[in-house]
């Protein structure tokens, strides 16, 4: 191609609403094009790019014995009330009526659907395992679309489904799809990390992030480097060991007054005191009954680890797990939001492992503008439960190993989920066993980002200048750069480079336009095309083109008679690495 015929629409300035880098480059190198708030088109650079995504995730998928299928994007609203999700899904699911007042979604996720396609047809233990997989349009009405294609409502994703006979087969599907992800992450160039993670809407007992680390990301995770351990902070389990006290000697309790001191940030100025000698009791309320959850100070409290735990210890029945209004908290503590504490109060008391270490404590005293200073528990107040309630960080302790967490910002491109039998159970999938008898499929699911992909790459393959593409996603390996296009001799040596590019199956785009050096040298770096060989006047002289990898600063002459086979070798060595 030659970029005088292209629609590539280059921008200088960045575009008023982007925020991340992925969002500002692709906009202003003439990839994307916003249409709605979270909806974009793609121009042909970019969709060149996303073909490409979609070949090496495509590849991976057939390696692992994975099926393509296409399955619509409208779904009816029947089979989502028979998985029980149609309410349960939330705002996200865009549901709307066909002119005959039938209930339709726009497809955010497959599951349902493929679900009931396996059910029409597979009936027995023979037919399995089986995983299907799609590369489609999705669509989730996100509250808030930002970050360009990293949290946009209209994208491409890839998702497959495996079917399989029990337990020990899905968890071989499970770790063959894990497998397929990082040969995918590895092929793309990614510094990456595959993290355990909550399974969310979606269900099941088993679940993996593929976080691909960046500054911008939305997601925080947590790394052992010494087991290799990985997981977001929701999951991240970690490794403090309960009944060791911190070893100061117990002081008798006392009760001071702390006016309007509400925050942790104020009762540790007021006292004198760090936040690591404070303990906030917060107040939940679960589906019958309200608990106080006590953590140290400077922690965070995590809601999932919180439901987990009151379902498996206290046998608590915990749909929906939500923090008490101001009127619930009076009523159990009898004082206002900020000094609530866990002496007399007669509901059940979990305290995060962390408290369990700590002697004299700063806690409320259940009554307005007081505190309790140096209390310790098993003296002053009884727990009923210690477990790990809070989300981890840098410098927290990894349950596997003891080694000590480092902290990672990252871009969530896929999710693999154990399944189980949640909608086979559901939505009667079942197959004939062995001895006649119906049993549930056992079911995984499997996504991957394919847009998301493109920014993520952004983020982790830029610099002042633009784009750095990886060679296997660029949209093409070479950029000829022409310098004089009103000389006849200069332009055709480009055309014979050009050509004979092309015939050694090298993706070249030529700048012939009649534009100024500078602007075609900056376009260059914007656009991020791996490697640029420049043409002039001067080089047709001395025969010789300028080579230059967009990863590098370096740059160096080719004869002009050695330049195809030199780029032909040097393109090809560089996509074995991948």
């Amino acid at each position: 191609m030659r970029l005088s015929t292209m629609f590539v629409p280059t921008r200088k300035e960045d575009p008023a609403d982007a925020e991340v880098v992925s969002h500002k480059l692709l906009v202003r190198g003439g990839y994307i094009r916003m249409l709605a708030r979270g909806i974009y088109s793609f121009l042909p650079l970019g969709w060149r790019s996303v073909r490409k995504i979609e070949a090496v995730v495509r590849e991976e998928m057939n390696r692992a014995g994975a099926q393509e299928v296409h399955l619509p994007a409208v779904q009816p609203s029947e089979l989502w009330e028979e998985s029980g999700r149609w309410t349960d899904y939330g705002p996200e699911l865009l549901r709307f009526e066909d002119r005959k007042g039938g209930e339709f979604c726009f497809g955010p996720t497959h599951e349902e659907v493929i679900t009931d396609l396996v059910r029409g047809d597979i009936k027995s233990y023979k037919q399995l395992p089986l995983n299907l997989y799609q590369i489609q349009t999705k669509f989730r009405d996100e509250i808030r679309p930002r970050f360009g294609l990293m949290r946009g409502r209209e994208f491409v994703m890839k998702d497959a489904y495996s079917f399989d006979t029990d337990l020990e087969a899905a968890e071989s599907s499970y770790d063959a799809m894990f497998d397929a992800y990082e040969r995918i992450c590895n092929r793309l160039g990614f510094d990456f990390r595959a993290v355990e993670a909550d399974t969310g809407n979606i269900g099941g007992s088993r679940s993996h992030e593929f976080q691909v680390l960046a500054e911008t990301g939305e997601d925080e995770i947590v790394s052992c480097p010494e087991c290799g351990y990985a997981a977001n902070v929701e999951r991240a389990e970690i490794g403090v060991e309960a009944g060791e006290r911190d070893g100061a000697e117990m002081v008798e309790m006392s009760t001071v007054d702390t006016p309007e001191a509400r925050t942790i940030e104020e009762i540790s100025s007021f006292l004198d005191r760090p936040a690591e000698q404070i303990v906030k009791t917060l107040i939940y309320k679960t589906d019958d009954t309200k608990v106080a959850v006590l953590l140290r100070g400077d922690h965070q409290a995590n809601p999932i680890k919180i439901a987990d735990f009151l379902r498996e210890k206290l046998d608590l029945e915990v749909t929906s797990l939500e923090m008490a209004t101001d009127a619930e908290i009076k009523e159990v503590t009898n004082a206002p939001v900020g000094f609530a504490g866990p002496i007399e109060i007669d509901i059940p008391i979990v305290a995060d492992l962390s408290v369990e270490a700590m002697s004299n404590f700063v806690v409320g005293a259940n009554k307005a503008d007081t505190h309790h200073v140096d209390v310790n528990h098993g003296r002053d107040f009884d727990v009923t439960a210690v477990g790990d309630l809070r989300l981890a960080g840098a410098g927290d302790t990894c349950a596997q190993c003891g080694g000590i967490f480092e902290s990672h910002r990252g871009i969530e491109v896929g999710h693999v989920f154990l399944l189980g039998d949640k909608y086979s159970q559901s939505m009667e999938a079942n197959y004939l066993d062995t001895n006649g008898k119906h049993q549930p499929m056992q079911m995984g699911c499997y996504g991957i980002g394919i847009t998301r992909i493109l920014a993520a790459v952004v983020e982790q393959n830029h610099d002042d200048d633009g784009i750095i593409w990886p060679m296997p996603i660029a949209p093409y390996q070479v950029l000829l750069t022409v310098l004089h296009t009103d000389n006849d001799d200069v332009m055709q040596a480009a055309d014979a480079i050009y050509e004979g590019l092309k015939e050694q199956g090298v993706e070249v785009v030529m700048d012939d336009r009649d534009t100024g050096i500078g602007s075609k040298f900056k376009d260059s770096d914007l656009i991020g095309i791996p490697l640029r060989l420049t043409l002039g006047s001067r080089g047709i002289g001395n025969g010789q083109v300028e080579m230059k990898w967009r990863d590098s600063d370096e740059q160096f002459d080719v004869p002009v008679d050695e330049v195809v086979d030199r780029v032909a070798s040097e393109v090809a060595a560089r996509m074995e690495k991948h």
